[in-house]
C-alpha cells in the first residue's frame, strides 16, 4: 500500500470510499519479505501510514506491519505506533519469514498487542506468493489461543483452503475472528457464509485487500447474498466496530 492509497492523495481516496459506501478502511504498514531471497517486497514506512490516518482520522486507520527480525526494537516501533500514531492494531504476513505463525518470536509482539488492547490481523491460509503455505495454516492459531486468550486474532483471507478448519477455531476460541480480506464474496465458502449467517455472527469480518477486491462490487455481491440483516451488519462493520473501537 503506498502513501498515496494507489494513485490518490488521502482526500481523494475518501472521495472514493464515500463513492463506494465506504466509512472506514484499515491501512497496514506491510512489511513483507520473499522467501528465497530474503529481501523486502513490502516494507511501507509507519509514518507514512500516519501521515495518511492524520489526514483522515475518522475515515483511514492504521494498522502496524510486524517484521520478526526486528526483535524487541520491532516491539517497541509497534507500541509507538499505536501509542503516538493512534493506530488501531498490528498486522501480520508471516510467510516470507519462514516462521510459523505460533512461533516464539512473535510472543512479545502478541503479548504487546494484549497488552495495548489492540487487534493483530494475519493473512491465515495459503500464499498466494511462492511461499510456503503451511506457515499460515489455521490450526496454529488454537496454540496461540490458548496461550493468551486476551489476544484478539483477526485471521484474514478467510483461511482458504483450511476455511473448515478455520471456522472451527473461531467457533472454540472467543478470541479469533475470520477476516475475508482478498476473497470476493462470490467466491466465499459455503460454509463460511452459513456460520456468518448463523452460530458465527459477529465473528466473520468484511474486508478487501484493497485494490484486489474493489469496494463497490463486493458490497453489491454482498446484497445478493442471502444474509440476515443482523449478520449483515455486523459482518459489514457492526463487528469491526466494537473489535478495534472504532467510535
Amino acid at each position: 500500500m503506498e502513501s498515496r492509497l494507489v494513485g490518490r492523495t488521502a482526500g481523494e481516496f475518501v472521495d472514493y470510499m464515500n463513492d463506494s459506501g465506504v466509512d472506514v478502511v484499515l491501512v497496514p504498514s506491510v512489511k513483507m519479505r520473499a522467501y528465497n531471497t530474503g529481501r523486502m517486497i513490502w516494507d511501507v514506512p509507519d509514518q507514512e501510514v500516519a501521515e495518511l490516518t492524520a489526514a483522515a482520522p475518522d475515515r483511514i486507520m492504521g494498522l502496524c506491519g510486524i517484521n520478526p527480525t526486528e526483535g524487541m526494537d520491532g516491539v517497541r516501533r509497534l507500541e509507538r505506533c499505536i501509542r503516538d500514531a493512534k493506530f488501531v492494531g498490528a498486522h501480520l504476513h508471516t510467510y516470507g519469514f519462514g516462521i510459523p505463525l505460533n512461533d516464539r518470536r512473535y510472543y512479545p509482539y502478541y503479548a504487546k498487542c494484549v497488552e495495548m488492547d489492540v487487534p493483530i490481523v494475519m493473512q491465515v491460509g495459503h500464499s498466494a506468493e511462492l511461499m510456503p503455505s503451511h506457515l499460515g495454516r489455521p490450526i496454529l492459531l488454537d496454540e496461540i489461543a490458548l496461550d493468551m486468550p486476551e489476544l484478539k486474532i483477526v485471521a484474514a483471507h478467510t483461511g482458504w483452503p483450511w476455511v473448515e478448519e478455520l471456522i472451527a477455531l473461531a467457533w472454540k476460541h472467543r478470541n479469533i475472528f475470520i477476516g475475508t480480506s482478498a476473497h470476493h464474496p462470490r467466491y466465499w465458502d459455503q460454509d463460511l457464509l452459513r456460520f456468518a449467517n448463523g452460530r458465527g455472527r459477529g465473528k466473520v469480518l468484511f474486508g478487501t485487500d484493497f485494490p484486489v477486491v474493489e469496494y463497490g462490487e463486493a458490497l453489491q455481491a454482498i446484497e445478493e447474498l442471502d444474509l440476515k440483516p443482523d449478520a449483515r451488519d455486523l459482518l459489514l462493520g457492526g463487528a469491526a466496530r466494537t473489535l478495534f473501537k472504532i467510535g
